[in-house]
């Protein structure tokens, strides 16, 4: 009797273990994902994109420019590499927020507010993938 019950405790033990490692190598895969896709925050759409800042701010205004948003305000911060451009479409307020990370590689933030409490999150993420693809 104490055999087959250290045989089912070996085996829950084994079962544990491995389903704790398939957890690991997922969210490994997952942070390793992060840095390159697009992911939603609470008020819109952000990615790590290749390209410094200058770059990055040209292809924004050109995304605006395709869509038909008027730039109402720019500002830049850090000798440049912070920069946010800001325009509107029908109801919604439209942020560009873009931050060096590294000498090629930027932090691109976009958001689409509605009003205080309401954000376009979609609208948001097309967006950025306009921004991420145009050259």
């Amino acid at each position: 009797m104490a055999s087959v019950w250290r045989t089912w405790v070996r085996g829950t033990v084994l079962l544990g273990l491995a389903l704790s490692l398939t957890r690991c190598l997922a969210a490994t895969a997952a942070a390793a994902g992060a840095g390159t896709g697009i992911y939603l925050t609470s008020r819109g759409a952000e990615s790590i994109v290749e390209g410094p800042v200058d770059e990055l701010e040209k292809r924004a205004r050109a995304v605006f420019a395709a869509e038909g948003i008027p730039v109402s305000g720019s500002q830049m911060e850090n000798s440049g590499d912070k920069r946010e451009i800001k325009g509107t479409k029908g109801d919604l307020e439209l942020t560009v927020a873009i931050e060096r990370q590294a000498p090629q590689a930027s932090k691109v933030g976009v958001s689409a507010r509605k009003n205080l409490v309401t954000w376009d999150k979609d609208y948001a993420q097309q967006l950025l993938e306009k921004i991420v693809k145009q050259k």
